[in-house]
C-alpha cells in the first residue's frame, strides 16, 4: 500500500549530476519504482524486471541537460534533471592525440 501513496520514484546511479564526462557516449542508469511510463529527453526508454534502467546517450560538446520525466498510472509525475559537461579528450591531450593518428 506504501508504494501507491509515493506515486514515481526515479534514482539515478550513474553518472553522478554535475560530472564532466571525457566520452561523449554515456550510460544513464538507475532505477524507477511505481511508473506507467519514463522518458530520457522526451524519448520513451524501458526497464527491466528488476526495475532498472540503462540507456545509451550521445553529449554535445560542453554543457548537456538530460531530463527524465517518469508517470504513474494515476498520473502523478517526477522528473530528475542530469547536467553534464563533455569535455572532448581532444581538448585534454592537444594536438597529441591527432598528431598520433596521422602518423
Amino acid at each position: 500500500m506504501q508504494n501507491v501513496i509515493t506515486g514515481p520514484v526515479v534514482t539515478v546511479d550513474t553518472p553522478q549530476n554535475g560530472a564532466t564526462l571525457l566520452n561523449a557516449i554515456t550510460n544513464i542508469s538507475g532505477s524507477a519504482q511505481n511508473i506507467a511510463k519514463i522518458s530520457i529527453n522526451n524519448r520513451p526508454i524501458t526497464i527491466d524486471e528488476e526495475n532498472t534502467f540503462s540507456e545509451k546517450l550521445l553529449l554535445s560538446p560542453g554543457y548537456n541537460i538530460i531530463t527524465l520525466y517518469a508517470e504513474d498510472k494515476f498520473g502523478r509525475t517526477t522528473e530528475k534533471t542530469l547536467e553534464l559537461i563533455y569535455t572532448p579528450s581532444d581538448i585534454h591531450n592537444g594536438d597529441q592525440e591527432n598528431s598520433e593518428e596521422r602518423s
